[in-house]
């Protein structure tokens, strides 16, 4: 018999957290697997570093493998707090897996993309 999820996800994390900052500007990059039992983690550093004073926040899914809904809740709850609060969040989009998530919510439109060697981030169309 396996052990349970949670056990396995503690053993084997599903998902990492790199973070590079690039001046103003802090890209996040969540590697693996976000979802409702890795989705905290990823959290946690968004406000680590929003309230470590980065006013603009790139997470980058392009190392992403899987995200469930927890996920894609995640960055809408940041997006709307940066608008809010006068910071930029924005999203490099990642592989097609990923981003067929968006596309069925129907919310990608509504989220800044970044490109790289971009200066701000743009509304994605």
């Amino acid at each position: 018999m396996a052990p349970p999820r949670s056990a396995v996800h503690e053993q084997f994390p599903s998902l990492r957290v790199d973070v590079e900052p690039e001046r103003e500007v802090v890209r996040v990059v969540p590697i693996g697997e976000l979802d409702l039992g890795t989705v905290g983690e990823l959290a946690e550093k968004v406000r680590e570093l929003r309230d470590a004073g980065f006013n603009c926040v790139v997470l980058d899914l392009r190392r992403l493998e899987f995200m469930d809904a927890s996920g894609l809740h995640l960055i809408l709850d940041a997006d709307a707090y940066a608008r809010t609060n006068g910071h930029d969040f924005a999203v490099i989009p990642g592989p097609p897996v990923i981003q067929r998530l968006f596309e069925l919510s129907g919310v990608g439109g509504h989220l800044r993309s970044w490109t790289d060697g971009r200066d701000e981030p743009t509304r994605s169309s």
